[in-house]
This record gives C-alpha cells, structure tokens and sequence, in this order.
C-alpha cells in the first residue's frame, strides 16, 4: 500500500525524531561519561531525549491510524 501524500512528511518527522533521539543519548553519554539518566545534573538532557523519542513514536502511530 502506497503511502498518502499527507502522511509522507509526519512518517519522515517522526523517524528523524527517533533517530535524533537516539543520537542525542548516545552522544551526550559519550562525550559527558554520564550513562547514569537518574543524576540530578544530566535529568533535562535525557528529559528531552524521551520526549523527542515519544513524540517521534507517537508520530508514526498517527499515520498508521490515518491509514
């Protein structure tokens, strides 16, 4: 099944979402040496890393409903 033109650039988002979601985790944990997302001074980093991951699931979710 193709998908529709609409649903194109959401999917596209979505998936860059993730993947710089992943990245940014990655990333910060290799250059900062912090792998530990409970302490106190690394929170708003990994913070935004969840929300860019939900927001990228939720995302594709969306368009599998449109469908």
């Amino acid at each position: 099944m193709a998908d529709k033109p609409v649903n194109l650039p959401i999917k596209i988002l979505s998936i860059l979402l993730i993947i710089g979601g992943i990245l940014l985790y990655i990333g910060w944990g290799a250059y900062y040496n912090s792998w530990n997302m409970f302490a106190p001074e690394y929170i708003p980093i990994y913070g935004l890393t969840v929300i860019m991951i939900l927001f990228g699931v939720l995302g594709l979710a969306l368009t599998r409903l449109k469908d």
